[in-house]
């Protein structure tokens, strides 16, 4: 089987496109041949499905079971409309956000994606050169392609650490003081994933890829449906944990109690943000043991099969939280439009993972960067007619709930 990102490469260099070079162009970047040219996010998505191989397409886009949290992610947003209000002046639109002293052009930050290097080979370097061209927040991956030090450096500035536990006390350690020292002053810690999941999707696909995976990881498939699969060994270790024996370790723990988020504010002065909430419930006991942050996630339709959308939650969390710490929603995020609504909702920023990796596959740090374009202009143009002229005017008001119209 002739892998399909060679076979394009293949017919772009072949002597018969010489007279065409614009039609080679177009399939070396799988039929977008410029970033600019992308007028939504999802051009970036048929571009970069062409280019990808099928076993990390797979693990990019696989939800767990039969994907009906997945697709809830998505169709969640369409339960609520925008209402529209006029004669106001919009003539001036304030996008700018702040989050734990930091401030940023737009509420919209890039989530961490696990082995961006599979996707282009500059990986995080790439989409934290965007994040630092336009200003937007980043979130690095604990398995990450490449050290912390340099996604930092190409950020030029601070980024958050996202957390995977481990099965061992002193490894978090040693993770969480590297975050720290390297600048990062906030820990988001993936608590979605305690003890494995079932990634269909990644394992059919994994199928169908005719390559030698084990040349860079001894599981293609990113599936933790054998519990062996959560092993750190089998993986193969990412640059955070160089000088650690991974042998046997667990990338989650699944015996962490709320007692764990004392236990790491106790080891670190980063602010501490959980990661993978999504009821009212657990969202009043993150504030009552002392959590910074809540991001709500089910991991991109990646974790519990609950069929539930991650903006569906956002209401129920902010009325438990009530404004007290910062709430993050990401999860099915495409359109500006769905950005406003999560704000509207009671979010303080929103988290993209897919997109910009689709951009980032086609274009590397320019693809990144026009996904963000795209998202924040939509944005402001849904902020104009709604007529909020600051991420702070955004608020329930200019929502309806289908299901109570």
């Amino acid at each position: 089987m002739i892998h399909r990102r060679a076979f394009l490469t293949f017919l772009a260099g072949s002597p018969l496109l010489a007279a065409f070079p614009q039609l080679a162009s177009a399939l070396q970047q799988g039929g977008l041949e410029q970033a600019a040219h992308a007028l939504d996010v999802f051009d970036f998505e048929a571009a970069a499905q062409k280019l990808v191989p099928p076993a990390h397409w797979g693990y990019l886009m696989s939800g767990v079971d039969g994907e009906a949290t997945l697709r809830a992610n998505r169709e969640g947003f369409d339960r609520y409309q925008l209402k529209t209000r006029r004669f106001i002046d919009v003539s001036k639109i304030d996008l700018s956000t702040t989050l734990f002293g930091g401030t940023y052009s737009s509420p919209i930050g890039l989530c961490p994606i696990g082995s961006a290097g599979a996707f282009h080979p500059d990986g995080e370097k790439a989409a934290a050169a965007a994040a630092r061209t336009k200003n937007q927040l980043l979130m690095m991956s604990t398995q990450a392609t490449f050290p912390i030090e340099d996604v930092i450096k190409a950020r030029g500035g601070p980024i958050w650490y996202q957390l995977y536990t481990t099965g061992s006390i002193d490894v978090t350690r040693r993770l969480v003081k590297r975050a720290e020292a390297a600048g990062c002053p906030v820990v988001a810690v993936t608590i979605d994933t305690p003890n494995g999941r079932n990634t269909v999707t990644a394992t059919r696909l994994a199928r169908e890829d005719a390559r030698q995976c084990a040349a860079c990881h001894k599981d293609a498939t990113g599936d933790r449906m054998n519990p062996r699969a959560n092993i750190l060994g089998n993986l193969g270790p990412k640059p955070m944990f160089a000088g650690i024996d991974t042998q046997g370790l667990t990338l989650t723990s699944p015996s962490l109690t709320w007692d764990f988020v004392k236990r790491l504010k106790d080891m670190t002065t980063m602010k501490v943000v959980l990661k993978g909430l999504e009821s009212g419930e657990d969202a009043a006991l993150a504030v009552q043991n002392g959590a910074d942050g809540i991001i709500i996630s089910n991991h991109g339709g990646r974790a519990t099969e609950t069929g539930r959308g991650t903006i569906e939650c956002v209401a129920e969390v902010a009325a438990a939280v009530r404004r007290r710490i910062p709430i993050l929603v990401d999860g099915g995020v495409r359109r500006g439009t769905d950005v406003f609504k999560a704000l509207a909702l009671g979010a303080s920023a929103v988290g993209i993972g897919r997109p910009y990796i689709w951009g980032l596959a086609a274009h590397g740090q320019q693809g990144v960067e026009r996904v963000l374009d795209i998202l924040n202009n939509e944005l402001r143009l849904a902020m104009i007619g709604c007529g909020a002229t600051s991420v702070k005017e955004i608020s329930a008001t200019s929502l309806i709930d289908r299901r109570k119209a």
